[in-house]
């Protein structure tokens, strides 16, 4: 992590008893807070604190509603005390829930966090991004030249900022044998593709696939907190309840703000005259700022009164799960993985560290034979623990080196 502070929070709540299981499941949850100062980890902290403290309060409400009200209810928490606070004023977190119990899955989500799926070398996303980015792609085609232009790291829905705030609930997906879940932050999916966090999550175990992911994201350059969950779901899980379909929610238009859209009729009246008076560079810019603004007045950004989404008896839309990956080529991620140890390897000899390359020679060697049997997962998983071994005397050299605080991969 090369933040300062971790703006990351995270909780597991496992069912301690029978009874649970069959009222509320287990719970998952993923917080990536945003705000100056400290405010981002307090948002986050709030939020993975709040959310299973009131998603499991007794109640008869069924899964969908008691996750979209615990959400809710740490939503306003996390608003007053920014209200509370002026150095926390309009500190905002993501936050992504997944709850598996006996009708399947369920999801609950609010910002850029994600949840995916992955069964049988397919991942699926299962949560849409609330990003500047996907609610224009959503909105319709993008021309490329201006898609290029787009903040990707503006999101437009969080919890915190607004007294209201609209919750994506959806679900449930039926659990098989086998089912591996991944709630994280954007710090993840921000340097490691889909395609290999779908590959990592079939080949090893939780808790390898989760070191792998992190150790890479950070070797590329991640500048932001890594934050990540994986679940693997086996037979005594699945209750004898689960079922095929279910219910999603659906968004509601949320309120306009009047200053965006204000701010987006002067924009377009700015780019009109520009036009006119032939100075097309500041028309192109003007255009691009009214159709920013319009996207955000749609979403409902700016605006303190969002509705809040319901769950409805309709079947789940086409565009859910929103993204599908076919992960069954292993032989990208190997070669990538390959590439990764390689870079280390001149980076040690470059700067004279001191590594014991045999163990890792040998876990290379037995990848490379695994890969000309066709072995893939085996593969994978052995030049993963190359990664892995590499890292660990990395770190022991960064331990040594006291005076050095960091290495410089």
């Amino acid at each position: 992590m090369r933040r300062a502070n971790n703006q990351d929070s995270a909780v597991v709540q496992i069912s301690d008893s029978s009874d649970r299981w069959q009222r509320r499941g287990h719970l998952f949850v993923v917080a990536d807070g945003m705000g100056a100062h400290a405010a981002g980890e307090l948002a986050s902290k709030l939020a993975v604190e709040q959310i299973p403290h009131h998603y499991f309060r007794p109640s008869d409400a069924p899964v969908a509603e008691a996750l979209r009200k615990a959400i809710q209810e740490a939503n306003q928490e996390i608003y007053q005390r920014g209200q509370q606070n002026p150095e926390f004023h309009n500190m905002g977190t993501t936050g992504s829930s997944l709850v598996l119990g006996p009708e399947g899955a369920w999801v609950g989500h609010v910002g850029d966090s994600r949840v995916y799926r992955l069964r049988k070398q397919s991942l699926e996303q299962l949560t849409f991004d609330h990003s500047l980015v996907w609610e224009m792609e959503a909105a319709g085609p993008i021309d490329k030249r201006l898609s290029r232009n787009i903040p990707k790291n503006v999101i437009t829905r969080s919890l915190g900022p607004n007294a209201q705030v609209m919750v994506d609930v959806e679900g449930p997906w039926p659990l098989q044998p086998g089912d591996t879940f991944l709630l994280c932050s954007d710090g993840l999916t921000g340097q490691v593709d889909d395609i290999e966090i779908g590959v990592l999550m079939d080949c090893l175990p939780p808790k390898d696939a989760c070191r792998v992911m992190v150790d890479l994201a950070n070797l590329r350059g991640g500048p932001d907190n890594i934050t990540i969950i994986i679940v693997r779901v086996d037979e005594s899980e699945i209750g004898s309840e689960a079922f095929a379909g279910g219910n999603r929610s659906h968004r509601k238009a949320p309120q306009i703000s009047m200053p965006l859209a204000i701010a987006t009729g002067t924009c377009l009246l700015a780019a009109a005259l520009f036009a006119l008076l032939g100075s097309y560079p500041a028309a192109a810019a003007a255009g691009l700022a009214s159709i920013v603004l319009g996207v955000l007045m749609l979403t409902g950004f700016g605006s303190p009164q969002q509705a809040v989404a319901t769950t409805t008896n309709a079947p789940r839309s086409s565009t859910s799960p929103y993204r599908r990956y076919d992960c069954s080529d292993s032989r990208p991620l190997v070669k990538n993985l390959i590439g990764t140890v390689n870079a280390l390897r001149d980076a040690a000899n470059e700067k004279q560290w001191t590594v014991d390359w045999s163990e890792i020679n040998a876990l290379e060697h037995k990848a490379k034979q695994a890969q000309q049997d066709g072995n893939r997962r085996d593969a994978v998983h052995f030049q993963s623990e190359a990664i892995i071994a590499t890292m660990e005397q990395l770190r022991e050299q960064r331990r040594r080196q006291a005076s050095d605080s960091t290495i410089d991969f």
